[in-house]
């Protein structure tokens, strides 16, 4: 199986997507600094994720979460997250 997943960052609320036919051990490896794209940030946590059989159709879907209409998708796939993400942030000020 792969995955194409999306993470945040905690501190800044940066974006990464990829894939991987092992969520866990990636997930461990960004948070250990071990990728070059997310070693600058600090914790990162799943907010995202679809599963594929077949390896090119997994390296297809994260071409498209990568681009402009892709992230859009994203947005408004996880719209309920942001909302209450963007509620959270306001609380604490």
């Amino acid at each position: 199986m792969f995955h194409v997943y999306l993470i945040e960052s905690e501190s800044s609320g940066k974006w990464y997507i990829g894939y991987t036919n092992d969520l866990k051990r990636r997930l461990r490896e960004h948070n250990n600094h071990k990728n070059i794209s997310t070693a600058n940030e600090s914790k990162w946590k799943l907010i995202y994720c679809e599963t594929y059989v077949d390896k090119m159709d997994a390296i297809g879907r994260e071409k498209f979460l990568k681009s402009g209409s892709g992230r859009k998708f994203l947005k408004n796939q996880i719209r309920n997250f942001l909302a209450k993400k963007l509620i959270k942030q306001k609380s604490t000020i």
